[in-house]
């Protein structure tokens, strides 16, 4: 995963909160946006599991 921030994509996340957002809004969408893009990154490397083996791993019916 990329650590850059390209200063287009911090104003967009930072003009999409509310004029009452907080720092921890702030934080909390920051979090949000590197777990998904940590998740596509690992998508796309074949860093996944096949959600039939994690149901099998935790007793879930398939």
């Amino acid at each position: 995963m990329s650590n850059v921030v390209r200063k287009e994509d911090a104003h967009k996340l930072v003009d999409q909160l509310p004029p009452n957002a907080t720092w921890d809004d702030l934080m909390h969408e920051i979090y949000v946006r590197e777990a998904i893009e940590k998740g596509l990154d690992d998508s796309r490397s074949g860093k996944t599991k096949d959600v039939s083996e994690i149901r099998k791993k935790y007793g879930l019916p398939e």
